[in-house]
């Protein structure tokens, strides 16, 4: 007997959901729409859409988060018109974070020949996407090789960060206490937060480090008086921030370059901030990144490192990051549990005064700036292409869902290089940094009193 059309295609959709199940080693908790039309998985669940073959291809060569990731941004899987990225992600999450790292043997298809035959899934390796960083070379974290990295990452245009940022372009997570309006504000609130805790005044001298388009800089100099330089190894980070602070006159006191934080010469300085740049460091790296920034400080100088964190290992587990950030978003990037960060700073001599979490914050920053993505989507693709594009909406909600459903943080430490008498010159309470008290003044005093 001859299958009816309906049969058929819904044969080739549930073939289709039996494969994949086979490569990632689970089972699927999506819908999945083939490129006929045809459909099966769980009913209700979030719908993928596998457009072309050439994602099963994907997934033979790589059979893991990577081969899904290249089919997506390829073009290859996508979602339905209307379709809700959020819903997807939270329901592929548990999947790829346990497949993560995991030393599950390559499947094998031998049982599966006739599958894939029918599907027309042989074939040579589709090419890679070219957005995928391949050019790194030499040591990792070395300095050559971490100006490659960053340059993959932050040198796509300018233009196309504002539209992802907005005008703010600070890219860390925002600052949202009750009642912030919006982005921008959110983002003012996190500047304030950090000039606050590292207690500037008029005339102090600060070292921003990983400066991004000079933000940080810009906010210290207009409403806290200080003197200022800012590093980066992204020229074009480097060009944008040089333009905003003559616009609005701060030459004389801000000055940005194109340095790693190993070459900086001419400490001391009074504050250091590092927002978002420490993930780049490595945890080979991490003591002489720590040691470094010490050195830079003068005694009571204090550091604020604003970075990402995992959760740590269990006893025989393996610690890797994502595949698809690794080789699309930040490459050599690497997180590190909150106590490490504070330990390996200590080590360095730091007395870490302050930790607070902000994870919450980060997951509505992202919700955020994929809302600023979607909604110039158009203008996006045309700025930096549509694969490029894909990776960063892919990338965003995915970091949106990881830091709701606590897969990964992001911390403040707060921490300062003490006298050899112990002085600290830290006010005795976070008060006279939380929102809505009045900032440090000129002669030391914080808001609760005089410094200890």
């Amino acid at each position: 007997m001859t299958p009816s059309r309906s049969t058929a295609r819904a044969g080739r959709a549930a073939q289709l959901q039996g494969l994949l199940e086979h490569l990632l080693g689970a089972p699927l908790p999506v819908r999945l729409r083939a490129w006929d039309g045809s459909e099966a998985g769980p009913p209700g669940a979030p719908v993928l859409e596998v457009r072309d073959r050439r994602a099963l291809r994907h997934l033979l060569w790589r059979p893991d988060e990577l081969g899904l990731a290249r089919a997506w941004v390829a073009g290859d899987l996508d979602l339905p018109p209307g379709g809700d990225l959020y819903a997807m992600m939270e329901s592929l999450l548990p999947l790829v974070e346990a497949a993560r790292g995991s030393d599950r043997p390559r499947p094998r298809l031998r049982e599966h020949l006739g599958t894939l035959l029918r599907l027309g899934a042989l074939g040579p390796r589709p090419p890679l996407p070219p957005e995928e960083a391949r050019e790194l070379t030499g040591r990792r974290h070395s300095l050559t090789r971490d100006r490659q990295a960053i340059r993959h990452h932050y040198d796509v245009g300018n233009e196309f960060y504002r539209l992802v940022l907005g005008p703010s372009l600070v890219y860390s997570c925002a600052y949202w206490p009750p009642g912030t309006p919006d982005l921008e504000s959110a983002q003012a609130n996190k500047l304030d937060l950090v000039c606050r805790k590292l207690g500037l005044r008029p005339g102090m001298r600060l070292l921003d480090v990983g400066c991004g388009w000079g933000s940080m800089l810009l906010h210290a100099a207009r409403h806290y008086g200080v003197h200022g330089v800012g590093i980066t190894l992204s020229q074009e980070q480097a060009a944008a921030a040089r333009e905003r602070i003559a616009q609005e006159g701060l030459a004389d006191r801000l000055e940005v370059r194109i340095q790693d934080y190993r070459e900086v010469p001419d400490g001391p300085f009074d504050a250091i901030s590092s927002i978002g740049m420490a993930e780049h460091v490595g945890a080979e790296q991490y003591l002489a990144y720590a040691g470094k920034l010490y050195d830079l400080l003068a005694p009571e100088g204090r550091l604020l490192n604003h970075q990402i964190a995992r959760r740590p290992t269990r006893p025989g587990e393996r610690y890797e990051l994502s595949p698809f950030i690794a080789a699309y978003v930040f490459p050599d990037g690497e997180l590190m549990p909150i106590g490490g960060t504070v330990s390996l700073l200590e080590r360095a001599g730091f007395e870490v005064r302050d930790v607070e979490a902000l994870r919450e914050h980060y997951a509505v920053t992202l919700r955020a700036w994929v809302s600023n993505l979607e909604a110039d989507w158009e203008r996006a693709v045309k700025l930096v292409g549509r694969g490029r594009a894909r990776v960063w909406r892919l990338y965003m909600a995915a970091s949106a869902v990881a830091f709701e459903s606590n897969s990964i943080g992001v911390n403040q430490v707060l921490a300062v290089r003490t006298r050899d008498s112990g002085r600290s010159g830290m006010p005795r309470s976070r008060a006279c940094w939380q929102p809505g008290s009045d900032a440090p003044s000129a002669d030391g005093a914080s808001a609760d009193g005089p410094s200890v």
